[in-house]
């Protein structure tokens, strides 16, 4: 299939909120996004950004069922780890359902292991449910490793309340 990969702008975030909201919706959590797409626009591609992106695109004659020409996209940022240097963290990565199995997965991840290299990152690091064979089984054909089961790390969280409270030092 005819695809493009090419760095999200602006005008993307309409279609990269769809996709997230996409996203959620197949991961079984759509209530848990919060973000709309001022804030993807503002986060994004303000002087200094939270998060890059990368879209991937096909010709119109190839549009999807709903008229769609972004089908793809994926989202990462630049972390550091005090053992390994700079790494680069993807935080999405997403296919439309209609247009998976063509490449367009594994050419976003490649992209974005290429913006990693290019920045000086030894690593690549994302997260994966555990409930999602199809992903973890793509992950693993690319010759990624899963850091929970071989280094018993977990990934963890704070937020809401319990996030204001560790702010506040009351916990």
């Amino acid at each position: 299939m005819d695809f493009t990969i090419r760095a999200a702008t602006l005008e993307d975030c309409k279609d990269i909120s769809r996709m997230i909201l996409e996203l959620a919706e197949y991961e079984k959590v759509p209530d848990q996004v919060k973000i709309t797409q001022r804030d993807l626009e503002q986060d994004g591609f303000s002087k200094n950004p939270f998060f890059h992106g990368i879209i991937a695109e096909v010709p119109e004659h190839h549009k999807s069922r709903e008229g769609h020409t972004k089908v793809g996209y994926s989202l990462y940022f630049y972390t550091y780890s005090s053992w390994k240097g700079r790494a680069v963290y993807m935080e999405d990565l997403y296919v439309m359902p209609e247009f998976r199995g063509k490449g367009i997965g594994k050419a976003l991840m490649s992209k974005v292991s290429q913006l990693g290299l290019a920045a000086g990152c030894t690593q690549l690091n994302f997260t994966v449910l555990d409930w999602n064979k199809s992903s973890l089984d793509f992950y693993l054909k690319q010759g990624c490793w899963d850091v929970t089961s071989d280094l018993g790390y977990h990934c963890m969280r704070c937020e809401g309340d319990a996030l204001e409270h560790l702010a506040q030092g009351d916990l």
